[in-house]
């Protein structure tokens, strides 16, 4: 194909072309200040007289000068190579159009276009010696005027009353912007399709009323901003993500090499980065002086940071996201769902406080959807979610967040208003949800945490501590996959609707605090204490309150023990039948090893639950070995009289079975009777020798009355009247007794009076129980 002139078509990248391809600026821009329009004719290639002026294959010389122009005209330039920066600043125009071109630059400012402006597969390239760009700017002196910097392409303060499409373009800028255009304006969309800004593109209070889509573009500035977008104002979505125009080898996926900066945006739709690339330096310069400060707060080298976000659809950072640099949505405001899948975040590990390695920073954020952060990676850097609102849920299954001996995963004061599942998720550090609002259940099935972070107080892996959970917290396996707290977990003072859950579940602790579980003060409707392991440190009970315990022996046999002061239960899941002896046997074995020392609460209490189910027999066997402990425990503390302690706890057992075995006293009553019966129904007495005027005689007794002839001796009645108390059956008082028999017969009344008081205290209340 040959251009008008016979020439081939001219190739605007191939340097500066030979003369037959010239065509001087101010021949092209005579129609305009000369009578008659014989030279637009020469350049245009249709036969019409549409307001075009349209320049194909052509090297224009000198200046392209249409500044404060007002022309009904649509500029349109295709192959073409300009040895000077067109210069288009407060004119009005029809459109303007750049194709397949090469510009050393585009001054625009002001510029007011009533339809598209085009730079289509064009190149513009500043020079690194090349200073005539620097006519963007108002100088004064030596001093150029703030706020006005240099710019490959400036279109500040401009309005398109079309669109604006930079597709397949590379603005190159080797000592200033690649683009200026803050307060632009843009009716339609801005679309950038696999666009090159090697520089900084800056467009802070942007305003467009379609979608800004930078899809398969790649924005060049490690030490600085890529693309500075504070405050743009986007009526339609921003879209960061692969374009896949082409085959399928020619997908490009968008990348920013340096800050991807959205402070107080506002996008009217959807923002999405699927597959975006995003990175910074980590340890080039800080790029704002305000952000080289010890605030711990601060996020130094970013890789996105969009502080009071707006946005009404969904957030995408997703699906093969990979981000080097935090990034940080503080205060944000998400209309729909926050979706994290598949993406990649890390940062630099810090070395010293404060560390500055947050991936994710989204404090003080409202989210309307879900979290959705399926597979997610951070190999390295801290998770922070504090104080943010969620109106969905956060959905993290298999996760991985990378970050030993800190806060790996950091959700203080969170809300969310559905569930919060971190199911088979890997975390090297804590994950802490203290204070979180959760309306759902906590699941971390299968989820794996170990080297959690130290403080100088108390550690754990799992910090639920305060939190309020609508359903369940369950930390337990899942399927082959069993649920690991290396450093235990603390849910001090958690609330929890119904159930917290430890099936399967392996807990360790540190060495320095050795607890593995802090359960204290918690309250639930059951307990599922049933972990695979014991629980390699204390567990802590104090105060806690269930409905429902159901336990097993590995969690009796917690190696540091478990506290239970005051630890309350209305109901055993499982609790002994009432002919199984065995079962109880071995619950009170547990719990007594269970223990540290003796502690007569969770003897109370098991009696209580039991009583209460009306297994009445096994709550007295429990107060019956709580009696016994307790004895135990004071024998052992009692250097000299121990012993003696030790025979008083054996003949209340043995006996009466500390007032809980009435029916003991019973059969100790029986004994007592045969033995008196034996002992005085054996002997004699040698009153029975004596002047028969001193007593009446009995067979082998005295009566004490020699009027009494008609009592018969019988030894039975005899000592059954000395056993029973109160009741005189006429016997104990009127018979003579000396030496040895005197004292036998004090002895069986006092054993009477004891025995026969605990069979009247057992019967009393069996009938309380009974009404």
């Amino acid at each position: 194909m040959l251009t008008d002139n016979g020439s081939p078509p001219l190739d605007p990248f191939a340097g500066v072309p030979d003369r037959r391809y010239e065509v001087k600026a101010t021949d092209l821009l005579k129609p305009f200040v000369e009578p008659g329009n014989g030279g637009i004719l020469r350049w245009r290639k249709q036969a019409t007289n549409a307001p075009i002026v349209q320049v194909e294959d052509a090297y224009i010389t000198g200046v392209l000068d249409l500044r404060a122009a007002d022309l009904e005209y649509l500029f349109r330039f295709e192959r073409c190579r300009f040895e000077h920066p067109p210069d288009v600043r407060e004119a009005t125009l029809l459109g303007l159009v750049f194709r397949k071109c090469w510009l050393p630059g585009l001054k625009a400012r002001n510029l007011r276009s009533r339809n598209d402006v085009r730079l289509i597969r064009s190149r513009v390239e500043v020079d690194r010696d090349d200073r005539e760009i620097e006519e963007t700017t108002v100088q004064r002196g030596d001093d150029r005027e703030r706020g006005m910097p240099n710019a490959a392409v400036n279109f500040t303060d401009a309005v398109i009353e079309g669109s604006m499409v930079l597709t397949r373009t590379e603005i190159s800028h080797q000592h200033g912007k690649a683009i200026q255009a803050d307060r632009l304006t843009i009716n339609g969309a801005l679309l950038a399709y696999r666009m090159v800004a090697n520089g900084e593109v800056r467009v802070p209070g942007m305003k467009t009323g379609g979608n800004v889509n930078f899809s398969g573009a790649s924005l060049n500035n490690p030490d600085g901003f890529a693309l500075n977008a504070n405050g743009v104002q986007i009526g339609g979505s921003l879209l960061c993500e692969v374009d896949n125009y082409g085959p399928a080898a020619q997908r490009k996926r968008f990348s920013c090499n340096g800050i991807l900066y959205l402070p107080s945006a506002r996008v009217g739709s959807d923002i999405v980065l699927r597959e975006a690339k995003l990175g910074v330096n980590q340890y080039g310069p800080i790029v704002v002086d305000q952000w080289k400060s010890n605030d711990p707060y601060l996020d130094p080298r970013p890789a996105l940071v969009a502080d009071r976000l707006r946005v009404d659809g969904n957030l995408e950072l997703s699906d093969g996201l990979q981000a080097l640099g935090t990034l940080r949505m503080v205060n944000a405001h998400i209309g729909g769902s926050l979706r994290l899948a598949g993406a990649e975040v890390k940062v630099a590990r810090g070395k010293r406080v404060p560390y500055y390695d947050r991936a994710i920073h989204l404090d003080g954020s409202q989210i309307n959807g879900d979290i959705e952060a399926t597979s997610l990676r951070v190999p390295v850097g801290q998770v922070r979610l504090s104080d943010v609102t969620v109106g969905g849920s956060v959905l993290a299954w298999n996760a991985m967040f990378l970050h030993p001996e800190r806060d790996a995963f950091a959700a203080r004061r969170t809300k969310v208003a559905g569930n919060f599942n971190l199911t088979d998720a890997t975390i090297q550090g804590t994950l802490r949800l203290q204070g979180a609002d959760i309306g759902g259940s906590i699941n971390l099935y299968g989820t794996r945490v170990t080297q959690p972070g130290v403080r100088p107080t108390t550690s754990y892996s799992v910090d639920v501590r305060t939190a309020r959970v609508g359903r369940d917290l369950v930390l337990t396996e899942n399927k082959d996959r069993p649920f690991i707290a290396e450093g235990g977990v603390n849910m001090d003072g958690c609330a929890v609707a119904r159930r917290v859950d430890l099936r399967g579940a392996e807990i360790g602790s540190l060495s320095r605090d050795g607890i593995a579980v802090d359960a204290s003060d918690v309250r639930a409707d059951e307990f599922v204490l049933t972990p695979a392991t014991p629980p390699a440190g204390r567990f802590l009970l104090r105060r806690a309150h269930c409905g429902t315990l159901g336990d097993n022996e590995n969690f009796w046999a917690s190696t540091g023990g478990i506290e239970l002061d005051d630890f309350r239960y209305d109901a055993l899941k499982v609790s002994p039948k009432v002919d199984d002896d065995d079962a109880l046997n071995r619950r009170i074995h547990l719990l007594r090893h269970a223990l540290d020392g003796y502690r007569p609460g969770p003897y109370d209490q098991l009696s209580a639950t039991l009583r209460a189910s009306g297994n009445e027999e096994h709550a007295s066997t429990v107060s019956l070995k709580k009696q016994q402990f307790r004895y135990e425990a004071l024998a052992s503390g009692f250097k000299i009289f121990g012993p003696g302690v030790k025979l008083w706890s054996w003949l209340q057992r043995s006996m009466v079975g500390y007032g809980y075995r009435p029916v003991r006293a019973l059969g100790w009553l029986l004994t007592i009777l045969a033995i008196g019966s034996l002992w005085f129904g054996l002997g004699s007495d040698d009153c029975v020798h004596a002047p028969k005027d001193t007593y009446s005689v009995s067979g082998p007794r005295c009566a004490i009355n020699r009027d009494d002839t008609g009592l018969e001796w019988n030894p039975v009645w005899y000592t059954a009247d000395l056993i029973v108390p109160i009741v005189d059956f006429g016997n104990k008082s009127r018979w003579y007794m000396h030496g040895a028999d005197k004292w036998v017969a004090a002895g069986i009344t006092a054993m009477g009076w004891i025995l026969a008081t605990t069979i009247a205290a057992g019967v009393s209340r069996m009938l309380r129980r009974n009404n």
